[in-house]
C-alpha cells in the first residue's frame, strides 16, 4: 500500500510546473512587500482607535466626574 503511495506521489511531483528562480525571488518580494503594507495599515488603524479611544474617555470622565 505504501509503495503505490510513494508512486502516486512521484508521478504527481512531475507534473508540477516548478517556478523558476526569478519568478521565486519576484513573487517573494512582493509578498513581502505586501505584508510589510498592510502591517502598516493595521498599524495606523490601531492607533487612530487608541487616540479615539483615549479621547472618548476622557470625555466621558469629564461629563461624570
Amino acid at each position: 500500500m505504501a509503495k503505490g503511495f510513494i508512486k502516486g506521489v512521484k508521478a504527481e511531483l512531475k507534473k508540477v510546473v516548478w517556478p523558476t528562480r526569478k519568478q521565486l525571488i519576484n513573487n517573494t518580494v512582493l509578498v513581502l512587500g505586501l505584508v510589510l503594507a498592510f502591517a502598516v495599515i493595521v498599524l495606523g488603524a490601531d492607533m487612530i482607535l487608541e487616540f479615539c479611544d483615549g479621547k472618548l474617555w476622557d470625555f466621558i470622565s469629564t461629563k461624570i466626574g
